[in-house]
């Protein structure tokens, strides 16, 4: 019996990381819907033909938003299998501590952190009737390393990583949960701005590109990863594994 067409959701699917995932489990056979809450990339998405792709206008720090969204899906579609948890501010940099704002720290925590938080919690009725169930939730390097004037971000993605772990072991066996750390990838669309000196950071020997971190989604979602969850992929080409030394 040839098993079902695997239905899965991609948030911050418009762009960058989020577009390439959202394409490649397309390409694989799945239908994708992407949640994404810049109305220009939701347009481009829906005017474009892209069989078994469906591009909804969703802010994941809101719960409204998510649970109408998760209506549709289920509207539409009757099931979910994968859920990847991309949306964020790909900012990391903010004003000096003292400057800060409340306001800026709450909008960086609620879309990064929060926003997988209620996406997830309001998919899991439909993921625990999967006999696939995964979720792959999009962290950084910068869970592990900082540069200055970085708290925010930093924090989200630190938390992205806890909430990783906790999230396997309270929905395991059912759902299989990990967290994927990119490094540089390079989501401008102008690799020619990249300079040598860039690539020669990268043991690899380059920057990243969205592709290098869908094509490890993509694993992770499948059944081949079956063996695996509670973990935090880092996908930097070796960057942090290098050490630097003023000369």
């Amino acid at each position: 019996m040839t098993e079902s067409r695997r239905v899965s959701v991609v948030t911050g699917g418009g762009r960058g990381i989020g577009r390439a995932i959202a394409e490649l489990l397309q390409a694989s056979g799945d239908r994708v819907f992407v949640f994404e809450r810049d109305a220009a990339a939701v347009a481009e998405l829906g005017s474009s033909s892209r069989n078994g792709l469906v591009a909804l206008q969703v802010d994941v720090s809101s719960e409204d938003d998510v649970e109408r969204a998760l209506r549709e899906v289920t509207m539409r579609a009757g099931a979910l299998d994968v859920l990847v948890n991309n949306a964020g501010i790909a900012d990391p940099r903010v004003p000096d501590l003292e400057k800060l704002s409340l306001e800026r720290w709450r909008q960086i925590l609620d879309t990064n952190l929060t926003g997988m938080f209620l996406c997830t919690k309001h998919a899991l009725p439909l993921l625990r009737k999967s006999k696939r169930a995964a979720i792959v939730n999009l962290a950084s390097t910068r869970a592990i390393q900082s540069e200055p004037n970085t708290e925010a971000y930093a924090a989200s993605k630190g938390g992205i990583v806890a909430l990783s772990h906790a999230l396997a072991l309270s929905l395991g066996p059912t759902v299989r949960v990990n967290a994927v750390s990119p490094g540089w990838i390079d989501t401008s669309g102008k690799p020619e701005s990249l300079r040598p000196i860039d690539h020669a950071q990268h043991p690899v020997g380059r920057v990243g590109k969205p592709e290098d971190v869908a094509a490890l989604v993509e694993y992770l979602v499948s059944d081949a990863a079956g063996f695996v969850t509670g973990q935090n992929f880092i996908i930097d080409g070796g960057m942090t594994r290098k050490m630097i030394y003023a000369e």
